[in-house]
């Protein structure tokens, strides 16, 4: 008996010697250093969840709450199309008609939205997805979400994959609607003078910042991430598509920035304006593989930031460099 025990001793010790540094429960190290970074971004909330694939380790600094989504929400819409494609009720190549009421501003690089021309275009699905995940075109996703039915169908994917705490309730004009303070059939006034027009956008912005809906946990980001490379939400070809999808979003950069050029990232970010100082959302979400195959995932969302873009992507920027160096104190 003495001999079995001395065994199991052993062995325990040498299993416990063979596996990463982060490999049982939290790292200690990695939340101390996630934990610094929340107090850096003070008066913003930051919220991270780290998890690593192969020993299933998840570390978290405020992943319980609720932060809202912006642009990181067109990964899971780009999801519910592909799995819509994977079950043959849409096709890559089925030909989408946008009209220019439907023309929603913003994308990280020029896209649909900005070299609209005419009133009416067409583009295949295909494209569509591009251009919202890759080029994070609003009136792309919103057109996406148009063909789907509703966002509603989003969060019913979401949840039938067992996802929870990510939810998808408003388009990207939808959300404008709510900043411009006009998503109850207000109007803007066209003789609008300064301090109306700042009184209305200050009204638009609290209520952003109060809605519940299009927000998620870092928590159920990570799960989705985790989902989508485990291969749990889609087929392989639809997966490998929407990974494809998200290693060609290169701007912003924003965690990218602080991980080495070994690995390869595949991300969703998103951004909300910033209003007298304060920047309501400045998200990413990802999955890091290094050359050797382990891979690990991140969601992190940063609220009621008073930081300038600089020290905001900076902030991030340390964030991928906190897991990386983990990553490298294990090997």
């Amino acid at each position: 008996m003495l001999r079995l025990l001395r065994a199991s001793s052993a062995l325990c010790f040498a299993v416990a010697m063979s596996v990463p540094a982060w490999a049982s429960g939290t790292d200690v190290h990695l939340r101390d250093a996630l934990t610094q970074l929340a107090e850096r971004a003070k008066p913003g909330t930051l919220g991270v969840t780290v998890v690593d694939m192969e020993t299933h380790e998840r570390t978290r600094i405020s992943a319980d709450r609720a932060y809202p989504m912006m642009s990181v929400f067109k990964a899971p819409v780009a999801a519910t199309v592909l799995a819509e494609i994977d079950a043959g009720r849409i096709a890559l190549g089925q030909e989408v008609t946008i009209d220019r009421k439907d023309v929603v501003g913003g994308s990280a690089i020029p896209s649909i939205g900005a070299e609209f021309k005419g009133e009416q275009m067409r583009f295949t699905v295909d494209r569509l997805l591009v251009a919202a995940v890759s080029e994070s075109d609003n009136t792309a996703v919103d057109a996406l979400i148009r063909l789907l039915g509703g966002p509603a169908v989003v969060t019913r994917y979401l949840r039938a994959q067992g996802i929870d705490g990510m939810r998808v309730d408003l388009s990207e004009g939808d959300v404008g609607r709510i900043f411009d303070d006009t998503a109850n059939g207000q109007t803007i006034p066209g003789n609008e003078i300064e301090a109306a027009r700042a009184a209305r956008r200050q009204r638009g912005y609290q209520a952003f910042m109060a809605d519940v809906r299009n927000t998620t946990t870092p928590d159920a980001a990570a799960d989705f991430l985790e989902k989508l490379w485990r291969g749990k939400l889609l087929s392989k070809a639809s997966t490998q598509r929407l990974l494809r999808l998200m290693y060609d979003q290169t701007v912003p950069n924003r965690m990218r920035a602080g991980l080495p050029p070994e690995v390869r990232f595949a991300d969703k970010c998103g951004t909300s304006y910033t209003l007298d100082g304060q920047t309501a959302a400045f998200n990413d979400i990802g999955i890091i593989t290094w050359p050797d195959g382990h891979t690990v995932v991140v969601a992190a969302f940063l609220t009621g930031s008073r930081a300038d873009a600089k020290a905001r992507n900076a902030l991030f920027a340390d964030i991928a460099r906190a897991v990386a160096a983990r990553r490298v104190g294990g090997l």
